[in-house]
C-alpha cells in the first residue's frame, strides 16, 4: 500500500491552484494537503474541508521560510502561484514587471532550492509546476509574462536531469488561457477573452491533468493537447505562426 503523501499547494486561494488543492482534500486517506496562499478567506474554505492552511507570500523569503518550518518534509509540491500582466512592453509598469518575475519564476525556484535536500536524502519527491503555452509560443502584449514562463521551462529541463538520480521526478504543466478571474486581471481591455472565447480551458481541466501527473508522473502536459502540435510548428515556422496569432491579440 502507498503511505499517505504530504503535498504542498502554492497559490491555492485562487485558480488552478484552489481547484486542485480541493480535488486532494477529497481524497484525504492518501493525501495530507498544505495549502498556502494569500486570500484569507479561501484559506478559511480550504482549512474547513481538511487543508493545513498557512497564508503566505511565497515572494518573500522570510514568509516562505516560515511557511517550510511548519510543513516539514514533503512529498509532492505543486507550484500554482502565478499573477500576469498584458501589456506593451514598452507601457508596461516596472512594478509589474518585477511582481511576474517575483511570483513566476524567482519563487518557484527559491522555493524548489529549498525543499530538494530533503527530497534528495529520502530518494523520493515529485515537483509538479504550472507554466504555460506563452513560455512556448508568446504572444503580443505577453512579452514579460512569456519570459517568465520561458525561464521556468529553462530552469526544470536542467532541474530534471539534476534530480533524477535521486528518484525525484519534475513535471511540468503548460495550459493555454484558462477561464479564471487571472485572465480578465492581466488583461483589463477583455481582448483575450473575447478572442478565445469558447476556446478558454476550464479550470477543472488543469486541476485533473495535476493529478493525473501526481498518479503517473510525465515530463510535460499540454493543454488542450493539440497545444504540443503549435509549439512544435512555431519551433518549425515561427514567423507563420506569429503572423496567424498576431491578429487575436493586437485589437485596440
Amino acid at each position: 500500500m502507498n503511505k499517505r503523501k504530504t503535498v504542498l499547494v502554492t497559490g491555492a486561494t485562487s485558480g488552478v491552484g484552489y481547484a486542485t488543492a480541493m480535488r486532494l482534500l477529497s481524497d484525504t486517506d492518501r493525501y495530507t494537503v498544505y495549502a498556502t496562499g494569500r486570500a484569507p478567506d479561501k484559506l478559511l474554505e480550504l482549512q474547513n474541508e481538511g487543508a493545513i492552511a498557512i497564508p503566505a507570500d511565497i515572494t518573500k523569503v522570510e514568509e516562505l521560510d516560515s511557511l517550510l518550518e511548519q510543513t516539514g518534509p514533503l512529498d509532492i509540491v505543486i507550484f500554482s502561484a502565478g499573477v500576469g500582466h498584458f501589456e506593451a512592453a514598452h507601457l508596461i509598469s516596472d512594478d509589474a514587471i518585477r511582481s511576474m518575475m517575483d511570483t513566476n519564476f524567482i519563487a518557484p525556484v527559491e522555493l524548489t532550492k529549498r525543499v530538494l535536500p530533503q527530497m534528495m536524502e529520502q530518494q523520493d519527491g515529485h515537483l509538479i509546476y504550472i507554466g504555460s503555452q506563452a513560455g512556448k509560443v508568446a504572444t503580443p502584449k505577453a512579452s514579460v509574462y512569456a519570459a517568465t514562463k520561458h525561464a521556468l521551462i529553462g530552469y526544470t529541463n536542467a532541474l530534471r536531469m539534476e534530480v533524477a538520480p535521486f528518484g525525484i521526478h519534475v513535471s511540468i504543466i503548460h495550459p493555454g488561457p484558462i477561464d479564471t478571474p487571472f485572465i480578465d486581471s492581466a488583461d483589463r481591455t477583455g481582448n483575450y477573452r473575447s478572442s478565445l472565447g469558447k476556446h478558454l480551458l476550464q479550470v477543472g481541466t488543469v486541476a485533473d491533468a495535476v493529478l493525473q501527473t501526481i498518479e503517473k508522473p510525465v515530463r510535460e502536459i499540454n493543454l488542450p493537447g493539440i497545444m504540443g502540435i503549435s509549439s512544435k510548428l512555431y519551433a518549425l515556422t515561427p514567423g507563420l505562426v506569429e503572423k496567424l496569432g498576431r491578429k487575436y491579440f493586437m485589437k485596440k
